[in-house]
């Protein structure tokens, strides 16, 4: 009977035994024992199912065999495993827009902060991304590692991917080529403009990254070298890329001072490479800024009423993350973070920096000056142990511990660091935030790694968004602000973002697309990482489901890595 009970489980040898006819003294008898073996692998019943369109959740069965749903509805067939989802909300897997889990994902596969979120699907490549990798970026990458550390063994994109699914990760992964990955490939840290050679094998570069699966084109335009681009050297790497579909997606160039100014570049670079876009984390920095937003929603909103494909990204909070860089004009950062550090022990560089460092401007961005106050801007990250007491305090509090200037302040712990320094500014309005989120062309990204409350995470603080971001919009702006219905803002996490990025069987649930489904309680769903205490894990998420292996089971990881690389339209491998 084992034996037959193990027969009767696989689903290869189920379909034969349920035909065999025995013969038995001459009289023909049918072999019935697999008649009621399980139909499904999984049945998630009576659940409330958003199918992730933005209708109304109906309460209904969701059925899952292999890697697949195979049937959303009344379900009554039996399944191996079978789940009461009552009372709970049965959805699509949530897609995270902005992930930097590129090294997280190194350390802990299980992508602990995002999988207790919904998370099921990491979109990397915001400006920079794990290949294509040079000699000479490989160098600099290891140089600048920092609690986690790990070798470098592959030289493409797609390399760096299937070198993490063969490790093993619980969620799935996706990526744009960075555009300053392409940039210091073949010009380096310069501030020039490419040759025609050098721009010809940036585009290359693009198109190859686009036949192995990128999604497009991520810049960062903010920092060195990013910032030494100018607008036809980005459509020129986009027209490489729009003939495979993809999508150009920015950290724009100014997010404050010039925030519109940076909104017309995207335009332009959509509208001349034929490529729609995607702006990142959109905000407007700084409280002089704020009521430009109203300007750039409307904007958008006419752009795209000619036909233009825009869209936009939001992280749910009023602060943003990320280095002492963004606090320093990019002329000093020429050259990379050698040149950088080095140019930051001239005294004569230093006091013109300082300078800098305090006058308002729109020809960088500065983003200690949108913060407003030192006050405002905390230390989070630092790669040196002997600064990392200094984590999580003010600039002004390090500043008056160190006695010196905040502007002196964060040129040292930039040199002594060896490091940018992981930086939080507090620049953007709550306001602004609601706005942005009743646009139905906004969904949401993370901005951070997915960590876990355990090991090396913990030796450096983080953004509360690497453990809240999706529970935070779910529980906060949708269940207690009210600003959009849980449908409409489950349609922002999962079918608004696949279908912007034009990735094929997943955003939705219904028969046919990967089992990529999260269970989850609209009415406890939240977020408890703050600003002082980062390493909390968000509630409220019981189960969720990677191409149709359990991930977590009642709120616990299972320890399973079914994850998977998701290829952009244009991949042709």
């Amino acid at each position: 009977m084992h034996r037959l009970a193990s027969w009767c489980s696989d689903r290869a040898i189920r379909p034969l035994l349920t035909r065999l006819v025995l013969s038995v003294g001459g009289v023909s008898l049918a072999f019935a024992g697999c008649a009621k073996a399980p139909a499904y692998d999984v049945v998630i019943r009576n659940g409330t199912v958003y199918d992730g369109s933005g209708g109304a959740g109906v309460v209904a069965d969701v059925a899952i065999l292999g890697d697949s749903v195979v049937a959303v509805g009344t379900v009554t067939e039996s399944g191996r495993t079978e789940i009461d989802a009552a009372g709970l909300a049965v959805a699509p897997g949530f897609i995270n827009m902005l992930s930097w889990a590129t090294e997280s994902l190194i350390e802990d596969g299980r992508s602990q902060g995002d999988i207790r979120q919904g998370v099921t699907l990491e979109v990397m490549g915001e400006g920079e991304s794990m290949g294509p990798v040079s000699d000479t970026l490989r160098a600099d990458m290891l140089s600048q590692q920092g609690d986690i550390t790990y070798p470098i063994t592959w030289r493409t994109l797609r390399g760096y991917q299937d070198s993490l699914v063969a490790k093993g990760i619980s969620t799935n992964i996706a990526s744009f080529i960075g555009a300053t990955t392409v940039r210091i490939n073949h010009v380096g840290w310069d501030d020039r403009e490419p040759t025609p050679a050098e721009l010809e094998a940036m585009q290359a570069e693009v198109r190859q990254a686009m036949e192995e699966g990128a999604l497009g084109v991520g810049s960062s335009l903010i920092y060195a070298p990013a910032f030494y681009a100018k607008t036809p050297e980005l459509i020129a790497l986009m027209k490489a890329a729009a003939p495979y579909g993809g999508m150009y997606i920015s950290h724009m160039r100014s997010e404050g001072a010039r925030l519109e100014e940076a909104v017309e570049e995207l335009i332009t670079i959509a509208r001349e490479s034929g490529a729609r876009a995607e702006i990142y984390h959109l905000k407007a920095a700084g409280e002089g800024n704020w009521p430009k937003m109203a300007k750039v929603l409307a904007r958008i909103d006419s752009v795209r009423a000619s036909g233009l494909e825009i869209t936009a990204d939001i992280y749910p909070y009023t602060a943003g993350a990320t280095g002492l860089d963004a606090a320093m004009p990019p002329w000093v950062q020429e050259g990379g973070y050698a040149a950088w550090a080095k140019r930051l022990q001239d005294p004569a560089i230093r006091k013109k920096v300082a300078q800098e460092m305090r006058t308002p401007t729109d020809q960088w961005e500065s983003l200690l000056l949108a913060a407003g106050s030192p006050e405002r801007v905390v230390l989070a990250g630092f790669k040196a142990d002997s600064l990392k007491p200094y984590t999580g305090k003010t600039l002004a509090a390090v500043a008056k511990l160190r006695g010196t200037s905040p502007e002196e302040t964060a040129m040292d712990l930039v040199v002594k660091d060896g490091s940018r320094v992981g930086t939080i500014y507090f620049i953007i309005n709550e306001d602004n935030i609601a706005a942005q989120i009743r646009k139905p062309w906004v969904s949401v990204g993370s901005d951070a790694g997915s960590m876990a409350t355990e090991g090396t995470f913990l030796k450096s603080n983080t953004h509360p968004r690497a453990y809240g971001t999706f529970a935070r919009f779910l529980g906060k702006y949708v269940r207690d602000d009210s600003v959009i219905t849980l449908a409409e803002g489950i349609r922002r996490l999962t079918s608004l973002p696949a279908t912007n990025l034009r990735i094929k069987r997943r955003g939705s649930l219904k028969p046919g697309n990967f089992a990529d489904v999260v269970i989850f309680d609209p009415a406890t769903i939240r977020d408890h990482a703050t600003f002082e205490q980062p390493h909390q894990y968000a509630t409220g998420v019981r189960d969720v489901f990677v191409n149709g292996v359990q991930v977590l089971k009642d709120g616990e990881h299972t320890g399973a890595k079914p994850g998977r690389v998701v290829l952009g339209p244009g991949a042709k491998k």
